[in-house]
């Protein structure tokens, strides 16, 4: 039985648990497998949500979350029924209402990480402008800093290939497509000109270069929105590097850590 106290700085408050376990249910969220008992969903996920936190190996999460081997197949069983991605897509479409804003945005900003791996999992590779062995996270923001869409891919691929597996999984998954795109200047090569052509053309969708004017430090307009979604990422540890031995894992830890930053907003407005 869960209670209301915080063993965890990480650990969900009363008013946060109210908020996803609405989200579970309208989910119908697996409890539990046949013949087992239910688990206890609110443990679960604390004891998730330490681990994207803390960036501990799984083994290593302290027995208060229960059997740590649980508490993973939790996070696996959910993260292949796609839990984690509709959850932060309601949290997302929630936190813009306040500000009357439509639950899809028509604008956003896209950017590319490129970040060590810590292990020889499955999707590595070098990248060379960054001096980078490992993987690469393009992301797709709205224009307040909440993720739309992620992918993880090799940090060798291009980002005009991560930038087309973006939006191609951000059509995929949504009705209404976006009308604005902002980008660094990695989103100009001739080999991406014909494809946002063709993107504007049956999408409707206009990508805008925002580049640098001169050396040294400046802050780029619209850029720096998905530059500060990143250094939220970054504060939580299992993004320091990348410690998944499968990209899907990965982008299930951006989406999570998204999930819990958001939930961190809803906790401050109580």
């Amino acid at each position: 039985m869960s209670t209301s106290s915080q063993e965890y700085v990480t650990d969900l408050t009363d008013a946060q648990w109210q908020v996803v376990e609405r989200l579970l249910s309208a989910r119908r969220w697996r409890r539990g497998g046949p013949g087992r008992p239910p688990c206890d969903v609110r443990l679960v996920l604390n004891g998730i949500f330490y681990r994207a936190k803390t960036g501990c190996p799984w083994p290593a999460l302290p027995s208060s979350f229960g059997c740590w081997k649980t508490v993973y197949g939790s996070f696996s069983r959910w993260r292949r029924q796609g839990h984690w991605k509709r959850i932060m897509d309601a949290l997302t479409q929630s936190a813009r209402r306040p500000h009357h804003r439509r639950p899809l945005p028509s604008a956003g900003i896209v950017d590319a990480q490129s970040v060590k791996s810590a292990t020889q999992g499955k999707t590595i590779g070098y990248d060379a402008g960054k001096k980078v062995k490992g993987r690469k996270r393009p992301l797709l923001v709205d224009t307040a800093g909440p993720i739309l869409e992620c992918v993880v891919t090799a940090a060798s691929t291009s980002d005009a290939e991560g930038l087309k597996e973006l939006l191609n999984r951000y059509f995929a998954s949504k009705g209404r497509p976006l009308k604005k795109l902002w980008g660094d200047g990695g989103y100009r090569g001739q080999a991406l000109k014909a494809w946002v052509a063709q993107v504007k053309k049956t999408h409707k969708i206009d990508l805008q270069v925002v580049s640098k004017h001169g050396p040294g430090f400046e802050v780029l307009p619209r850029r720096w929105v998905v530059e500060r979604t990143v250094a939220w990422l970054n504060n939580y540890r299992v993004h320091a590097k990348d410690y998944e031995g499968l990209p899907c894992n990965s982008e299930a830890f951006i989406q999570i850590a998204m999930i819990h930053l958001l939930l961190n907003r809803i906790g401050k407005q109580k």
